[in-house]
Formats: structure tokens, sequence, C-alpha cells
């Protein structure tokens, strides 16, 4: 069960970044109506999470990702990944330390959707 958890939760972080970094419109597909984000602090739910993701004051970055740690969630079949790293953008010269938080529900299809996620930039 606990390496079922965590290839599902690495293979997520993969797809998630991926699509971030190239076709952040297509990140709607991981997202319900019930999903909620905090996004350095400020709260989002349903439609409103992927027009913030959108609505980011830039074009192109790239996701490096330094640690993926995965837990089963008390949801049955629910996982709990939490993601550190760090992300440049084109237009900075230095990149920027984050983490995030997904929990990740199962569906009846046998995919995945994002129903919380916590996302920080780490300063200092």
């Amino acid at each position: 069960m606990e390496e079922q958890v965590e290839m599902v939760g690495r293979a997520f972080v993969e797809h998630y970044y991926h699509l971030f970094d190239t076709d952040r419109s297509s990140l709607a597909s991981l997202y319900h109506q019930s999903s909620m984000l905090t996004f350095e602090g400020q709260k989002l739910q349903g439609v409103d999470i992927c027009a913030k993701i959108n609505q980011l004051p830039f074009d192109k970055c790239h996701h490096f990702i330094s640690t993926i740690d995965t837990q089963p969630s008390s949801f049955a079949g629910g996982i709990t990944v939490f993601v550190s790293g760090s992300l440049r953008l084109m237009c900075e010269e230095h990149p920027l330390r984050f983490s995030q938080m997904f929990h990740l529900i199962p569906t009846p299809q046998g995919s995945f959707y994002v129903q919380n996620d916590i996302f920080r930039l780490n300063y200092g």
C-alpha cells in the first residue's frame, strides 16, 4: 500500500508541474468545484483556482522538485502529497524556493483530483 501511495504521489507531482510549466490552462482538469486552494494566504475555491493560476504575472517558469513526501489520507483511497523545490521564472536571475501540499481524492473512473492545495514561497 505504501509503495502504491508513493508511486501515485510521485506520478501526480510529475504530471502537475509538467502541465504547470507547459500548459497551465490544462490544470483545470485536476480540480473540481469543491476543490480549495490557499495560495500565499489567499483562499480560493472551484473555478476561481484556475483563474488564479492562469492569471499569475509570468508566462514561463520551470519547477525543480527537491522532495516529495506522501501519506495515505483518512479519506478512503486519498493521498496527501507534500512537495518542496524551487521555481525559476524566465525573467528572474535566482530561483524561488517553494512548498506545496496536495490532498488527492480518487474518482470513480480510477484517477485522482485535487481537493486541497496549499502553496507558499519560502523566503529567507
